[in-house]
């Protein structure tokens, strides 16, 4: 089980937990999926972890259900125009700020060590695998990111991101040689930088 130290506090009162997390930092190509998750007071459910650390099987199980369950989810699709305009991390801080402010039925939002520099948001080291809240965002995040890149693959079927998901992978990097960029990758990133364009 999490600790859901901040809960438990915030909770006690009667007062509700908004957490954020995202997914898709690291890729060379696609969105970063931002999303953010505020549960019923007093919320258990002990298959909820990191997202990192569950199996896609068990993550798209419990997309549903979180789904379900929630008292507000909501997704910030950031695409990789934003982010080649102001650099993954303010991407990321400026959409998960929108999402910390899109509703007000919370106290306070918890954060994935991302400090939003407001005394209503706590930036948690490691806060996926601390914070429920934290954690089903985490899900929510991954499962939708997912979704979009297998979506792409059809699209794209010769760059294979159904099995890659845009990360920079040995046989993606190979790939990228091969048939170029295409307009779902961020020009930014240093392995775009240096590979050939090629606007479709």
């Amino acid at each position: 089980m999490l600790e859901n130290e901040y809960e438990k506090i915030y909770w006690a009162k009667g007062e509700y937990v908004m957490g954020i997390d995202e997914a898709g930092r690291g890729p060379l190509c696609g969105p970063l999926v931002v999303a953010s998750c505020i549960l019923p007071i007093g919320y258990e459910n002990e298959l909820i972890n990191d997202s990192k650390k569950l199996t896609e099987r068990k993550r798209e199980k419990l997309f549903p259900i979180i789904i379900k369950d929630a008292l507000d989810y909501r997704f910030r699709i950031v695409e990789p125009e934003e982010i080649d305009k102001y650099d993954i991390y303010h991407a990321t801080k400026m959409a998960m700020d929108d999402l910390s402010r899109s509703t007000d039925i919370h106290k306070v939002t918890l954060t994935d060590a991302m400090p939003l520099g407001r005394k209503d948001v706590i930036d948690m080291i490691k806060g996926d695998a601390r914070s429920i809240s934290i954690a089903a965002a985490s899900i929510l995040a991954k499962v939708l990111r997912d979704h979009i890149m297998m979506g792409y693959d059809v699209l794209y079927p010769e760059y294979e991101y159904r099995n890659h998901k845009g990360y920079g992978t040995k046989r993606h990097l190979e790939l990228m040689d091969q048939y170029g960029l295409n307009k779902l990758y961020r020009m930014s990133y240093r392995p775009c930088q240096i590979r050939e364009i090629k606007l479709f």
